[in-house]
């Protein structure tokens, strides 16, 4: 199956969950996950109007960003934020998904070039605690997000989660209901957030069934990591 083919059922089954749990269609946008992935997948999965991608390791991410740099892509960073990669992410990217401590905020802050509109962030939420995982908990994320919005060179928009894998669909659901119950709070307290980064290949149903407005896609697009990227 072609990268394109796969773009299309992808579509097709988040369209299919608009509908199915009473979204309205065109609110769940599609991150093409493209970590390990050649060039040239990228450019099949651009030709089939996929525009969003993101990112896990900055080094890799940079060469394709240069190599890829008279297409129309908006890229997001969704790995790990180290403090030394700051200035490159901050340089580089339209969005920074992974953002887990006021120090990483204020270094993308402080080393987001002028030129260049603000960088739209989400703050990683660690909601099962795991020990090894990035993020922070669910009790840190009102005050982190107080402190980002004093920051004018990055925007904050939402929410983002790992949870870690569930079963069946009714733990992956309970789990995404406790991250867009935080994401609710947080809009009550009038943060205006718009982006819930829910949900991958194997657990989009149910993260846009509580309220995903953006799942992150990469083996369900792209096939196993194979390639060599140059």
């Amino acid at each position: 199956m072609s990268v394109s083919n796969n773009i299309q059922i992808i579509r097709d089954i988040i369209t299919e969950n608009e509908k199915k749990y009473g979204r309205a269609l065109h609110t769940v946008n599609l991150l093409a996950a493209s970590k390990a992935q050649s060039v040239e997948k990228i450019i099949e999965a651009y030709e089939a109007g996929q525009r969003l991608f993101g990112e896990n390791y900055l080094q890799e991410a940079l060469l394709k960003i240069k190599a890829l740099a008279s297409y129309d892509i908006e890229w997001h960073f969704i790995g790990h934020v180290q403090s030394n990669k700051t200035r490159k992410i901050a340089e580089n990217f339209s969005w920074v998904q992974s953002v887990s401590s006021a120090n990483i905020a204020k270094r993308l802050h402080d080393q987001r070039p002028l030129n260049l509109p603000a960088l739209n962030v989400c703050l990683e939420v660690n909601i099962d605690e795991e020990a090894l995982k990035s993020g922070i908990a669910a009790k840190e994320v009102f005050a982190l997000s107080e402190y980002c919005q004093s920051l004018s060179r990055i925007k904050l928009r939402g929410l983002m989660a790992i949870p870690a894998p569930r079963n069946n669909m009714d733990d992956q659901r309970a789990v995404f209901h406790q991250i867009k119950q935080l994401f609710d709070s947080l809009n009550e307290k009038g943060f205006g957030l718009d982006t819930l980064s829910l949900g991958m290949t194997e657990d989009m149903e149910a993260a846009i069934a509580e309220g995903s407005t953006m799942v992150r896609v990469g083996r369900g697009i792209f096939g196993e990591r194979i390639d060599k990227l140059f």
